[in-house]
């Protein structure tokens, strides 16, 4: 076969330039957001500022609420069943059914939070830990989480592939490095090499930093300005006086040092007071004109830290106006939702759920797949909906529907010793042909 025909097995070209950190510090030219330095940067936005912190809560907890579960998708089911456990979930089409201390074991939820920290640092790294059981098997103890401030390094091959993390050396101890195949890393809109992510708030970060300001500003204008400022004004020499020039400058000037330590320490208050020389003069003085309001900066710094995660809605009242637009921002907001979790789905299924089939079971064998419920489609259980299904026969009662009708709407439980028969349907009217539509109750169709 000529060499141009040649099938392509092997890469000429890169992603990466051979080397511990990506991609990231060349392309990031704001020098505070570098890694690792935009690492404490973020980790103050989040802890700070009540603005961000909606914004990651509105992004994470619809992600963290939703039900997520194992889906077969072919496989044996002692290999859906195995997954499962160790996961914590319940398998596609069936409910969680699982009666064991929870203590000690792998927690999905607790999981799934840490991974989402990802959208803060723009990574999120868990080294994979397993223990045998008495048959033999590698079942999942923990994937456990390497905080992004603990890593010193991070290796990348020069087709982009990662290769291994490294963590800072403690208590004189070697720096830990781990492999990939130990590794399951979640990494927000990663780029060819660069394996440390994007943080979601990276371009909320100069919002953050001028509303930050604006808020220090704010708060010193009220301080300063609020009580006025103290101004002590030395009273002059007595008529008469026989000091001379030298006497009289070392006089003044001993009394404007008392009335500044005066003004300095002058505090509004119940006991607030000051004893003056006759003659000298201390008044409050405020700013004359109007001082600027930064009400409307600091709304407009909210409003764009909001929209860097399309969280419009949270706008709502101050950006638009109104609520008119709020379900055509939360069904945009609800798409970005549905394709951070499918990341969550997707890297969970190929780091996690099929290394733990490969150990267990060989590559060969077909594995499950995570899964999750749309966010925002479930539907309230009303009673008339509820109705409507029995009626139907889209559903039928049983024993754990009247369990859970009587715990949604606050019924007490069912006590079988004063239970009385249900009431037999009313009578339904006849149609009447001539009339073309309902007629009278036929009576020869009931008993009395």
């Amino acid at each position: 076969m000529a060499e141009s025909n040649a099938v392509p097995v092997g890469e000429k070209g890169y992603q990466a330039d051979v080397g511990p950190w990506g991609l990231d510090d060349e392309l990031e030219k704001t020098p505070e957001l570098q890694w690792p330095r935009n690492i404490e940067v973020y980790d103050a936005m989040r802890r700070q500022d009540a603005q961000v912190v909606s914004v990651l809560r509105a992004v994470t907890l619809p992600i963290r609420r939703t039900t997520w579960r194992i889906d077969p998708a072919g496989c044996k089911p002692e290999v859906a069943q195995m997954v499962a456990e160790d996961l914590g979930l319940p398998l596609l089409g069936q409910e969680a059914v699982d009666t064991r201390r929870t203590k000690g074991r792998f927690s999905w939820d607790e999981h799934l939070r840490m991974a989402l920290l990802m959208l803060t640092f723009g990574h999120s790294f868990f080294e994979q830990v397993y223990q045998i059981d008495d048959t033999g098997r590698a079942r999942l103890r923990k994937l456990a989480w390497r905080p992004p401030r603990t890593i010193s390094r991070i290796e990348v091959a020069a087709d982009g592939g990662l290769v291994a993390i490294e963590q800072d050396g403690i208590s004189g101890k070697d720096a830990p490095r781990i492999p990939v195949d130990r590794l399951v890393a979640y990494v927000a809109d990663r780029e060819g090499g660069n394996w440390l992510g994007q943080s979601l708030l990276r371009p909320a970060y100069k919002f953050w930093l001028l509303k930050d300001r604006l808020l220090r500003v704010q708060a010193q204008t009220v301080d300063r300005n609020g009580m006025g400022v103290p101004i002590y004004e030395a009273a002059p020499l007595p008529d008469g006086s026989t000091m001379n020039a030298d006497e009289a400058k070392r006089r003044q000037k001993e009394e404007i040092e008392h009335g500044l330590q005066l003004a300095k320490g002058f505090r509004s208050g119940d006991a607030a007071g000051a004893a003056i020389p006759n003659g000298a003069k201390l008044e409050l003085a405020g700013v004359k004109g109007q001082l600027p309001d930064a009400t409307e900066p600091i709304r407009y710094y909210d409003e764009q830290i909001a929209r860097a995660v399309l969280a419009h809605f949270l706008n709502l009242g101050t950006e638009t106006g109104s609520w008119a637009l709020g379900s055509t921002f939360a069904d945009f907001f609800t798409m970005s939702l549905q394709t951070v979790g499918k990341t969550i789905a997707d890297t969970t299924t190929q780091h996690v759920v099929e290394d733990m089939v490969d150990l267990n079971f060989g590559p060969d064998e077909p594995a499950p797949k995570i899964v999750f419920d749309e966010i925002g489609a479930r539907h309230p259980a009303t009673a008339e909906a509820i109705r409507a299904l029995l009626q139907y026969g889209a559903i039928r009662a049983d024993d754990e529907l009247e369990k859970h009708l009587r715990q949604t709407y606050g019924l007490p439980a069912p006590d079988p010793t004063t239970a009385r028969e249900t009431p037999a349907p009313a009578p339904t009217a006849e149609p009447d042909p001539q009339r073309g539509g309902a007629g009278v109750p036929d009576p020869s169709r009931h008993q009395r």
